[in-house]
């Protein structure tokens, strides 16, 4: 009681500092008269301005996915290992920019950092628009506008670690399953949208591309449309949202993650969730053209990360009620299960497969994945706070301190397991480049097998050591 009365006048004392485009100085989200009175109509802003910017960041980040799918049709001369590679090096670049992007964001804060990464990704979309309009572009060009494409994945790493700040414990799994699972819609967006605003000359800027049966398609299009939503969303995000003091984190007191076991079994379960959603976002346009050729990849390689994408928010909820090791077993167990499926229905020697059995396994595998991704993400504050609160009384100034310690470290964590997790979108797409495709699944088989082992010693067993 005592301490919400000295936390409520400070609050009312300055009004102003919660208003759109401020810097807040207090903000204690577990202080429900604070929460309820104040801190979840700025939270819920925050939230809602971060879920669109970050959504068309992973439109950006998968563009090529699709764009890629089209390059021979309209004479580029790639093969199709450089195509795989061309889905592939965004991954590269997004998970390396995630690390960075991970510590940067709480140091700068949600506001600032919201719309200067938004406003950056213009850059390559504009020079992807002029270069597939030129059939005659080096594959060595398409490369690097790919690679800087990959910045925007980087996106969801400060995007989460900020949002996390905003949200008091109980209401924090839901918070970042709504803005990852949103966000994550944006590979879906753009696998849907792609293949219509490439044939639509309404919106073209420059010369349409001939195909080979005479038709015209604007491939500058995939690129050249979110150019002004860009602009948008990132004005909105410099007026509309917050930046947080209590957030702003620097790096040296970030950098103790480093030394934390719990981080690095983390990241290998999330590499698993994510690195599997990203991955399989990446490479199933090219694996559905290249491995049932009759069927449009424009009608159903979108569904999968749709799917998956919702799921993730469904994810975090059950999370909630279940435990989020419990959850995070089930998902690797419906993942492998999915992949033996997809394996299954491949085609084999004179076995033409099944496209459908192969597609439904496929919704399932990214179903789980989506799952995952949700209970995990749901699993790193509760481990955190585990850890540093054992043994303290709530309301001590040591208490205070390991709660503080607690969530930045949480922040730190989320940030950088999201961020090793996305070289999933490389290294997937890379192992079907360089692998059979029934090869590279088996691999992940056996991967998933090793992640219901670590999430049940480590977190859901009898006497596990970080119950969560």
């Amino acid at each position: 009681m005592s301490t919400a009365t000295q936390q409520v006048p400070e609050v009312l004392a300055d009004p102003a500092q919660y208003r759109p485009g401020r810097t807040i100085t207090e903000w204690t989200p577990e202080d429900p008269t604070f929460w309820r009175t104040t801190g979840k109509k700025v939270a819920t802003r925050n939230l809602w301005i971060a879920v669109p910017a970050l959504l068309v960041a992973f439109v950006v980040w998968q563009v090529w996915s699709i764009t890629a799918t089209n390059l021979k049709d309209v004479g580029f001369g790639f093969s199709q290992s450089q195509l795989f590679w061309l889905t592939a090096v965004p991954g590269i670049t997004g998970g390396t920019a995630r690390v960075f992007y991970t510590f940067l964001g709480p140091m700068i804060g949600q506001r600032r950092f919201t719309a200067l990464s938004t406003v950056v990704l213009i850059a390559p979309l504009l020079w992807l628009g002029f270069a597939v309009q030129d059939p005659n572009t080096s594959y060595t060009t398409m490369v690097a506008i790919a690679a800087l494409c990959g910045i925007g994945g980087a996106n969801f790493s400060s995007s989460l670690a900020n949002i996390g700040f905003f949200y008091p414990k109980q209401e924090k799994g839901n918070a970042t399953g709504i803005n990852g699972g949103l966000g994550n819609l944006g590979v879906s967006v753009v696998q849907l949208l792609t293949p219509i605003l490439i044939t639509t000359s309404v919106l073209a800027i420059g010369a349409g591309q001939k195909k080979a049966d005479g038709s015209e398609i604007y491939l500058q299009n995939a690129a050249f449309v979110w150019v002004p939503v860009l602009i948008v969303l990132a004005a909105i995000a410099w007026f509309g949202q917050n930046d947080l003091k209590v957030a702003s984190t620097p790096f040296s007191q970030q950098k103790v993650i480093f030394k934390r076991k719990h981080n690095w079994l983390m990241t290998w379960l999330y590499v698993g969730t994510f690195g599997s959603f990203i991955g399989f976002a990446a490479a199933l346009p090219l694996l559905i053209k290249t491995t049932f050729p009759d069927y449009s990849v424009a009608t159903y390689a979108w569904m999968g990360p749709a799917l998956g994408a919702l799921a993730r928010w469904a994810g975090g909820w059950i999370a909630d009620k279940l435990g989020g090791a419990r959850v995070t077993i089930l998902s690797f167990v419906g993942m492998a299960v999915s992949i033996i499926g997809v394996i299954t229905f491949l085609p084999a020697g004179s076995d033409h497969g099944s496209f459908y059995g192969f597609f439904f396994c496929f919704l399932a595998a990214f179903f789980f994945s989506g799952i995952g991704n949700g209970s995990t993400f749901r699993q790193i504050p509760v481990i955190f706070r585990g850890q540093h609160l054992k043994g303290l009384t709530e309301g001590t100034p040591q208490y205070a301190a390991a709660l503080k310690q607690a969530e930045i470290e949480s922040g730190a964590v989320t940030g950088f397991t999201a961020a090793i997790a996305a070289y999933g979108f490389f290294f997937i797409p890379a192992m079907f480049a360089n692998f059979a495709v029934t090869s590279a699944m088996w691999g992940f088989v056996a991967f998933y097998a090793s992640c219901v082992v670590v999430a049940w010693w480590f977190y859901a067993r009898k006497g596990a050591e970080a119950p969560s």
